[in-house]
């Protein structure tokens, strides 16, 4: 709908466009009928000659426009920040590092590779160190549910004041990020945000929560409500990287028909929670469940069907596509 929206807008800048230079070539084919002054002449002729190589890169050009150049922000994710007037993330990279909390990362030896990369996206609280060698130690984006809240605030000094460059994107169900003061995490929120004024705190409006729901229902013809599942942090990661990033490297993502390969790795669910369930079986509780669980699969199915659409690729493991 963004998009659309953006596109409206780019088409009345031509039309207008091509208003004003339809006044002018009316003005100067008049001009030259009435035989005026070769000087004002050449002005329309001059005119003409700049209007029309613009008019034709419009043409060219408006179909293929990136998201990202038509917006000096992105309406779905909104600051929070105590007595500020309305302010949307205004963020671009060309080149973005998407790395999953999967134990995919372990041994991978990917985080001097992962530095290197613009912009480096994360999930809720997965950590860097003590695990720099594997998923680096740089954090540009953090991407963050609901009910992870509590594990960053029990740690507020970290994440909002010693790493105060990174941004952070909260989501969550209305009930939880209404602004009316009964939002309970978004009261929390807009607190961590008076103590650490510097901090880039912002929330995913109901309108990108609902835009989220349309597509994961476009792309599998299931309402997500219905069919009683959550969409998980890395779905709306996903959304959020394609419409800020050029090119996505994902890092430590399974694809959908990984875990029913016989000879599949049985790693942790996250890097830097040992010992607890297994990647695979976690996938298949929820992906089975009736009420309340995450579509992990089904997602990673969309996932793949995004990568003929944008430039995107997975490492460690790497699909076959």
């Amino acid at each position: 709908m963004e998009a659309l929206d953006r596109r409206s807008r780019l088409m009345q800048s031509v039309n207008s466009c091509l208003s004003r230079c339809s006044v002018h070539v009316r003005m100067c084919t008049t001009d030259l009928l009435l035989f005026v002054r070769p000087l004002q002449m050449c002005r329309c002729l001059c005119l003409l000659s700049l209007s029309l190589p613009l008019l034709l890169w419009f043409a060219i050009t408006r179909d293929d426009v990136s998201p990202a150049a038509l917006s000096s922000g992105l309406r779905g994710y909104r600051r929070i920040s105590p007595g500020r007037m309305e302010q949307f993330l205004d963020k671009h990279c060309n080149q973005c590092a998407l790395i999953s909390s999967s134990g995919q990362m372990l041994g991978a030896g990917a985080g001097e590779e992962i530095d290197r990369i613009g912009c480096v996206i994360r999930m809720n609280n997965a950590p860097t160190r003590g695990f720099e060698e594997d998923v680096g130690s740089r954090t540009s984006v953090r991407v963050v549910s609901h009910t992870s809240v509590p594990l960053l605030v029990k740690n507020e000094r970290y994440y909002f004041q010693e790493s105060a460059d990174t941004v952070y994107i909260f989501w969550g169900p209305e009930r939880n990020m209404r602004q009316d003061g009964k939002g309970r995490i978004y009261n929390v929120l807009l607190k961590m945000a008076t103590k650490y004024p510097n901090a880039r705190i912002y929330a995913v409006t109901r309108d990108k929560v609902q835009y989220c729901d349309s597509v994961f229902q476009n792309e599998t013809g299931k309402n997500r409500m219905k069919t009683g599942a959550f969409l998980s942090t890395g779905f709306f990661t996903m959304i959020l990287a394609l419409e800020m990033c050029d090119t996505i490297h994902v890092y430590g993502m399974i694809d959908d028909n990984y875990c029913s390969r016989a000879n599949h790795s049985i790693v942790p669910y996250h890097y830097y929670e040992q010992n607890r369930i297994d990647e695979c079986r976690m996938y298949k509780v929820h992906e089975h469940t009736k009420r309340g669980g995450h579509r992990f699969i089904t997602e990673k199915a969309i996932y793949a069907r995004w990568v003929t659409r944008h430039k995107i690729d997975f490492k460690h493991p790497s699909w076959s596509l």
